[in-house]
């Protein structure tokens, strides 16, 4: 008889990080994320897979900043926590990638859950509720169809009716957001500092002595 082959080990499902952490995608700890790992990908991955204009890619980084500013105007009644969720809302992207409305719908569940679970393990790292309420929730997705609605008619080539079918009446004009592409680098560094000011205004609002991560 032939030898058995040995079983197949499973497929690889963890990323090294620059950190040195190890973040296993399909379990992943609260103890292997670091804001600088999150940070460092989110200014490397292009928002609407990098069809804007400009020298530099529009990127999650950017978009996830624009969205507190967006929160901060059009939701005041929202405390600090939630705007400290709202720069968050897309923290699983530095590991899975910014994956288009349209492919993700392609897809289907098994992307959903590996993203939920990921956004989970990121809040508990940094003391907000795995799971937000629902208010706040609603009020972050406002924001980001705002976002994406401006994003997609000044550089990502939608036409007015367009962004209007997919994302609906933004309700807020484009005037003071900041929607110029910033490098990398810079994308990074404003993206550290805004983490450290929310995180602290949260930290104070919540009346915590401490809220990890920095």
């Amino acid at each position: 008889m032939p030898p058995r082959k040995p079983p197949a080990e499973p497929p690889r499902a963890w990323q090294r990080m620059l950190s040195g952490r190890r973040l296993d995608l399909l379990d992943p700890s609260p103890l292997d994320i670091e804001i600088e790992d999150i940070a460092h990908g989110l200014a490397r991955v292009a928002r609407w897979n990098g069809q804007t204009s400009g020298v530099y890619p529009f990127s999650v980084a950017q978009h996830s900043i624009l969205v507190v500013r967006i929160v901060e105007l059009t939701a005041r009644e929202v405390g600090a926590r939630g705007r400290f969720a709202a720069l968050l809302h897309d923290a699983p992207e530095y590991v899975i990638g910014d994956m288009i409305s349209p492919f993700k719908a392609v897809i289907g569940g098994d992307y959903k859950a590996v993203e939920h679970r990921l956004l989970a393990a990121i809040h508990r790292r940094f003391e907000l509720p795995a799971t937000l309420p629902a208010s706040v929730t609603a009020t972050i997705k406002a924001a980001d169809r705002v976002a994406a609605f401006h994003e997609a008619t000044r550089l990502a080539g939608f036409a007015q009716a367009e962004a209007l079918k997919f994302f609906g009446q933004p309700g807020l004009s484009a005037d003071g957001l900041e929607l110029e592409p910033w490098p990398t680098e810079e994308a990074e560094k404003r993206f550290l500092a805004a983490f450290e000011a929310l995180r602290d205004a949260a930290l104070r609002e919540s009346g915590d002595r401490a809220v990890p991560g920095g």
